[in-house]
């Protein structure tokens, strides 16, 4: 069999030292059994499962697979258990730094060890997505032709990033990212295992749950945060990890923030009131601890929105335009990108003009409608596309708005109950400005007051003073 010298090379070792490896490396599953979390493609006669033999028929499908998921979620572990459970030889390579000629290479090595030792090739291809058309296309008789098992994990979307041809003749597999529970388990793994802590060093509550948070999903980053922590705490002959030994071994504060507790609730709130008193830094600064902690974007967004329109309103109505983009946006790209965009919606939501009229004037109509002041639709207000509605008077006398002078019929809208009852008070910030004349003067004419001089555009949206934005200082 043809020997493959670097791995052998590390693999005597790592068994000759193990702590010359990293933990991450060490704690590296060897059977699909051992992966913690991604059950959706490891569950029981799965098609990672029968690609490496298991269940009935033996392997079946594509021979190669591209894995697509965020960084830590297992691709290259999957890989490997995959040459693992199969006794193939297993050659890894990362786009960033190889080429057409290297992966030509890996393809020429495989045919040969498969004619020479019948020992077929697992080709780990890191960030796919970084080779070019030409590139990819360099990979297709390999794998038609099954020269190599073709492993390619990228963090793009696979149906943007990769060649159709390619992708066709492959079986997708998208991985998620660890939940809490899949990475704690790992960590008490990897501190209980002899090939990992091996019982060295414990670790307590508080410290495993900054490393949850600051793992972030990421398997990798949670092991090599716990091995940081442990060699600082064995170095000081410490029996565990404290939160402080974390923190100097990953050079990151912790963050006194709880999302399922009251501090969750308090630098929520805290956040809202930055944003409504118009501090700029202190809403980065609670933003910031809300991502520094874990806090699920799609919650920090939610609230942005609600905040555009309680907080500013008419005085800027393009800001919920602002806050719902970006709450799109960090619903399609996650962490870790999503921090510039809630960081972008956030200082400008901070630094909009205020205006909270819209929000009291539609809880004061609710107010009247839940005290029973509702009463019946006027009779020219109502449905007369119907027999008999005529005779009931329903749709009689209703005036037309675009058939009159600046398009305001003087006619009674609401019911009687609530006739001339004034919900909407707008300010004179921002843009609310403008819509405060305007709707001194719709309403001076929906009474039927004399209409004011006719201004120039001939509507009613005021004159040229009633367009500029107020000044909210």
């Amino acid at each position: 069999m043809e020997p493959d010298l670097f791995t052998a090379a590390a693999d005597e070792r790592q068994q000759k030292d193990p702590a010359s490896s990293p933990l991450a490396v060490r704690m590296r599953p060897r059977t699909l059994d051992e992966v913690v979390g991604q059950q959706h493609v490891l569950r029981p006669g799965s098609p990672l499962r029968r690609l490496v033999g298991e269940g009935s028929g033996g392997p079946a499908g594509p021979s190669s697979v591209i894995l697509w998921g965020p960084p830590g979620t297992g691709k290259t572990t999957l890989a490997y258990v995959v040459s693992q459970a199969t006794q193939k030889r297993f050659v890894e390579l990362s786009a960033i730094t190889a080429g057409v000629k290297e992966v030509r290479a890996v393809i020429e090595g495989a045919r040969r060890t498969s004619g020479a030792y019948a020992r077929e090739t697992v080709l780990f291809l890191d960030e796919i997505h970084r080779f070019s058309k030409a590139q990819q296309d360099s990979l297709l008789p390999a794998v038609e032709n099954r020269w190599v098992t073709l492993i390619a994990a990228t963090t793009e979307n696979p149906y943007f990033s990769i060649i159709s041809p390619l992708l066709s003749r492959s079986l997708l597999l998208t991985l998620e990212p660890l939940a809490e529970d899949d990475l704690r388990a790992l960590l008490h793994r990897a501190l209980t295992a002899e090939r990992g802590l091996g019982n060295a060093v414990q670790l307590p509550a508080d410290t495993e749950a900054h490393l949850l948070r600051i793992a972030g999903g990421d398997a990798r980053r949670a092991l090599t945060a716990l091995e940081a922590g442990a060699g600082s705490a064995i170095a000081k002959g410490e029996p565990e990890i404290t939160l402080g030994t974390l923190e100097e071994a990953v050079d990151r504060a912790a963050v006194t923030y709880d999302r399922n507790g009251d501090q969750h609730y308090d630098i929520a709130s805290a956040l809202i009131k930055s944003i409504r008193g118009s501090d700029v830094d202190a809403t980065l600064h609670y933003l910031a601890r809300m991502i520094e902690a874990g806090e699920d974007p799609r919650f920090i967004a939610r609230r942005l929105m609600i905040s555009a329109s309680e907080d500013i309103g008419m005085a800027d109505p393009t800001a919920l335009q602002t806050a719902v983009a970006a709450a799109q946006a960090v619903a399609l790209i996650g962490y870790p990108e999503a921090r510039i965009v809630l960081g972008q919606v956030a200082v400008a939501l901070a630094l909009a003009p205020k205006s909270n009229a819209a929000y009291l004037a539609i809880d004061a109509a609710l107010a009247d409608v839940r005290a029973g002041l509702a009463g019946p639709v006027p009779p020219h207000l109502r449905d007369g596309h119907y027999k008999g509605a005529q005779k009931l008077g329903h749709a009689q006398g209703y005036l037309y708005p675009h058939d009159l002078p600046g398009g305001i019929a003087a006619q009674q809208y609401a019911p009687d109950a609530v006739h001339g009852k004034r919900y909407y008070e707008p300010t004179r910030y921002g843009a609310e400005a403008r819509y405060a004349d305007v709707v001194e003067r719709v309403r001076a004419r929906l009474r039927g007051d004399p209409p004011p001089q006719a201004p120039r555009d001939g509507g009613y949206s005021g004159d040229g003073e009633s367009h500029k934005s107020g000044d909210q200082s």
